[in-house]
């Protein structure tokens, strides 16, 4: 094919098929193909050689497997996105025979957990597969990370010469064994180890508070906290807490060895009350000082935001590691409410959004009271700025 030949192609698969004439100019590959996209972004059914997306879900089945047969699985998604919106095909995640089918990624975990309710039981079995499905691939993605950057907690104030083999500070090491160089082997034959103790009594132990917004704009961050808690409570040295709120609040703590549940568990949509899941939190730690409250929400508060911005204040005044992410999404660009989180950064608590990439670094740089401030400057992250709109009136209930 010649390029003036490919680019016609192009334009007419783009433009969709209107005559006989664009017919004979495609082969019955790229007829099917436009049939596919046609069924979609064909606003006007009655064209020639376009049909529509059926109400059923075997044929919506049968044009997902055409999509899939001609996208790589990035564009499926964006399709399969736009066949939601624009043909009003939620009703088919409650069809197992779709589920089947899907491309599944973590915004259709949000489609079925905000479908949770209504899904039949025929397709519960299917939408759980679906969502373990995901959630491994996250946590094959995400847990390797998480436990190199914050395995241990040890105290970096405590040395031993027994350490773990996690916890040998290598520069020490081999500072302290130089001597003992092997010009044959070119390397270093240790004779002493230098390391950290791990904090060994859980009253000794730091905390993890990820109280997370579960209103309907926070899918996505919802679900990467949620596997993110899942990953931090298998290891050793911290002990971490989730608690999941809307106008309600939960604690999922003790479901944190399945990860799947822990979604299934989560209800999203519905109103926000940031103060009573703050307050909550507060009545649950027992050594401030060694508590690290990881606030995920939008901060669109709709209880007594005066009555929180006191409460977070009561709490970063008694030593309590409070962080404010807007946003844990794979864009880290978050929409929220920009008055409010300037006067939470006025209480010196940092405020900003990240990546699930970022956030193991982001996480063990909190257990070790590193400046925040100087974390989020070194990774190129936009922090809230202080007080930037104070005479603006807060959000209300």
């Amino acid at each position: 094919m010649t390029p003036d030949e490919e680019r016609n192609r192009r334009w007419r698969l783009a433009l969709g098929i209107n005559d006989a004439e664009d017919e004979k100019a495609l082969s019955a590959s790229d007829m099917r193909l436009s049939r596919a996209l046609g069924a979609l972004y064909n606003d006007s059914p009655g064209l020639k050689g376009h049909g529509g997306l059926g109400a059923s879900a075997p044929s919506v089945a049968r044009w997902l497997g055409d999509i899939r047969s001609y996208f790589p699985a990035p564009v499926v998604q964006v399709i399969q996105k736009d066949a939601f919106e624009r043909k009003g095909l939620r009703q088919m995640l409650l069809e197992p025979e779709f589920l089947g089918t899907v491309e599944a990624d973590i915004h259709l975990v949000a489609d079925l957990m905000a479908l949770r309710g209504v899904i039949p039981d025929k397709a519960k079995q299917a939408a759980r597969e679906v969502i373990g499905k995901v959630v491994a691939e996250l946590m094959e993605r995400l847990s390797q990370r998480t436990a190199d950057a914050i395995r241990g907690s040890v105290d970096r104030t405590r040395r031993t010469r027994r350490p773990r083999f996690a916890n040998i500070d290598w520069p020490r090491t081999i500072q302290a064994n130089l001597r003992h160089y092997q010009a044959g082997h070119r390397s270093i034959v240790p004779e002493r180890l230098v390391g950290f103790l791990n904090r060994r009594h859980r009253a000794d132990l730091d905390e993890v508070v990820l109280c997370v917004d579960q209103s309907g704009s926070m899918a996505t961050s919802v679900i990467y906290a949620s596997i993110f808690a899942a990953v931090m409570a298998s290891l050793p040295g911290i002990v971490t807490r989730l608690v999941c709120f809307d106008t309600a609040v939960i604690d999922l703590t003790e479901e944190l060895s399945d990860p799947v549940e822990v979604l299934f568990g989560l209800q999203l949509g519905g109103g926000t009350d940031i103060n009573q899941a703050v307050a909550y939190c507060a009545g649950e730690m027992a050594r401030p000082d060694k508590t690290h409250l990881v606030l995920i929400t939008d901060l669109y508060e709709g209880g007594d935001a005066e009555d929180l911005l006191t409460r977070l204040a009561w709490l970063h005044g008694l030593g309590v590691n409070v962080i404010v992410l807007l946003a844990l999404t794979d864009t880290g660009s978050p929409a929220y409410h920009p008055v409010m989180a300037g006067q939470v950064a006025a209480l010196g608590i940092p405020v900003f959004a990240c990546t699930p990439d970022l956030f193991p670094d982001m996480m063990a740089a909190a257990l070790r009271r590193e400046d925040m401030a100087a974390w989020v400057a070194g990774h190129d992250i936009k922090a809230v700025a202080p007080n930037a709109l104070r005479d603006t009136e807060l959000p209300t209930g």
